[in-house]
């Protein structure tokens, strides 16, 4: 069992994010991690999944993603060199004893404090999921009190604009999905 990171290019209709959530409901798949947004194409948004499975299972999961009529290209980019990121803001319990401690170890992650209050600091960190969880690991020790993390985007690297990222990643309708 593999970490896959998954990306899907679909139409910007409603229902369309919950019936590829049926999809693993329906595999019995946990999705691990989830972003949807717009892409680059007027009225097709992105997904950023990543699950946990064999590469025999994550291709059956594409396959069933490439049958969704709205889903125009899938493609797992798990093997592919990509630029992946994930955004937490964590807020933490800082009073005056501990507060300087708090900002060093921010300062080493190359995080950011957005807010300050008399007895937290709100701390967001963009980077590799490592990352984030080594940060998040080290934080514990001050007591977090909040934590939202967006789950993974990924990029592939280089010159490689969507078009040629959907040659290797065959589009819905060769899979007779007009």
């Amino acid at each position: 069992m593999n970490k896959h990171t998954m990306i899907a290019w679909m139409e910007d209709k409603p229902g369309v994010l919950n019936r590829v959530a049926g999809l693993f409901r329906r595999r019995n798949f946990n999705i691990e991690s989830l972003a949807v947004g717009h892409s680059e194409t007027s009225g097709i948004s992105r997904m950023t999944f990543v699950a946990t499975g064999d590469d025999r299972e994550m291709r059956q999961v594409q396959t069933q993603l490439y049958k969704l009529i709205n889903v125009t290209a899938v493609q797992d980019v798990t093997d592919v060199p990509t630029v992946s990121r994930e955004l937490a803001l964590i807020k933490v319990k800082a009073k005056n004893g501990n507060r300087s401690e708090v900002m060093q170890i921010v300062d080493i992650f190359r995080g950011r404090i957005v807010d300050v209050d008399m007895e937290t600091l709100i701390i967001q960190i963009v980077g590799p999921e490592e990352r984030v969880e080594s940060l998040i690991n080290l934080l514990d020790q001050f007591g977090i009190v909040e934590m939202v993390r967006t789950g993974t985007v990924a990029m592939v690297r280089g010159a490689h604009d969507r078009a040629a990222q959907q040659k290797t990643a065959v589009p819905a309708y060769e899979n007779g999905n007009q």
